[in-house]
């Protein structure tokens, strides 16, 4: 018999019981590995209005809704899921600082401008293969760390040497890139 995935409000109300706390006054609200594993994201997530951090990690999510009520959200950590693109986090730009979204099947990096405090950016292992979707991360001014290794357009250059010198030159501001600093003469 075929297990039906859990919700969000479950794994919420799960959470709960198992911290002694009421989800809508906390920070930090983890809902990764969830089993069976949560499919979709959805309107309850609203209620999370203190939530500074939500991880939904290894779960099969495939894509990001049901977060417009999160006013104080800073990290959102996807990373194992599903997820095919970057829409919906519009609801949350104006104060998400940091994206973790390693391996997801991501392409395109549509919307991302749309982060203008976006500091932090972990999207290893992914599907990006062009140039001008990773030209896009120039639409976020606060960029200063990211994780893009694994994806195709990584491996198709000859060395690392070659990645980084090419990241570094269309984003200038960022600082580290795959975990080493990035040094500037």
């Amino acid at each position: 018999m075929a297990l039906k995935p859990t919700t969000c409000k479950e794994a919420i109300s799960l959470w709960e019981k198992e911290n002694g706390a009421n989800a809508t006054e906390a920070k930090v609200i983890e809902l990764q590995f969830q089993w069976p594993p949560i499919e979709k994201m959805d309107g309850s997530l609203s209620t999370l209005v203190t939530c500074e951090k939500l991880s939904l990690s290894s779960n099969m999510i495939d894509k990001i809704t049901g977060i417009a009520g999160m006013k104080n959200f800073k990290i959102l950590s996807l990373g194992r899921n599903y997820i095919k693109s970057l829409a919906g986090l519009d609801a949350v730009a104006d104060t998400l600082e940091q994206l973790w979204i390693s391996y997801n099947p991501i392409d395109k990096l549509k919307g991302i401008g749309a982060l203008k405090k976006l500091e932090v950016l972990y999207m290893s292992n992914n599907n990006v293969k062009e140039w001008a979707e990773f030209n896009r991360l120039q639409e976020c001014p606060a960029l200063i760390d990211l994780v893009f290794i694994g994806n195709p357009i990584v491996e198709a250059q000859p060395d690392v040497e070659t990645w980084r010198t090419k990241a570094a030159t269309r984003l200038q501001q960022i600082t580290k890139l795959d975990g080493a600093p990035i040094i500037r003469v």
